[in-house]
């Protein structure tokens, strides 16, 4: 499980946070972790890849962190950060694994000609996964262009310090919003 929290500064997306769960850990002390770590940005809104089916939805709901699931693909997430990166209006985490899995993703074109991006075969991509629905949904939430999009992903158009707490106007005028993936 990962968590990947970002915000807007300026025309840069800022990856603010990572949080990675690698097995063997207890499904649910991750969530409640991942779901106290998202309510000290003054979030209570996430994204979720749809592995897990209704699952995430419904254990978020007990820590109080409504959960829905992606609107893209991970593959159009990776499409549309591939420009953000391109023209260095994405600061990255100096955290190795997250470099590696971004350098690892693959590019494939199918016959029909439609791209699309994924980790090589017994690779992993879930941290990037994760960091790159944060980035993308920051990225759309400030320019409008879609709602909101996609392993745990925390999106603000205005950095909020951890621990401090967001009015709901506050957190709906600013688009606050969170993205999980399993």
């Amino acid at each position: 499980m990962t968590l990947a929290i970002s915000h807007m500064e300026g025309n840069k997306v800022i990856l603010d946070s990572t949080r990675e769960a690698r097995p063997p850990f207890s499904p649910d002390a991750v969530t409640k972790e991942f779901a106290d770590v998202i309510k000290s940005y003054g979030i209570t809104t996430a994204r979720s890849d749809r592995y897990g089916g209704d699952w995430p939805k419904e254990r978020y709901a007990v820590h109080g962190v409504e959960v829905r699931p992606a609107l893209q693909p991970k593959s159009d997430i990776y499409l549309s950060m591939l420009p953000m990166l391109n023209s260095r209006r994405v600061e990255l985490l100096d955290n190795p694994r997250l470099c590696s899995q971004l350098c690892a993703l693959e590019r494939r074109t199918a016959r029909g000609g439609r791209d699309s991006i994924d980790h090589a075969p017994g690779a992993h991509d879930d941290l990037i996964n994760s960091a790159a629905g944060s980035i993308v949904l920051a990225a759309q939430r400030t320019a409008q262009a879609i709602p909101l999009v996609a392993p745990i992903i925390v999106s603000l158009n205005e950095p909020i310090v951890p621990g401090q707490s967001a009015t709901a106007a506050y957190y709906e005028y600013y688009g606050g919003t969170a993205h999980c993936w399993n």
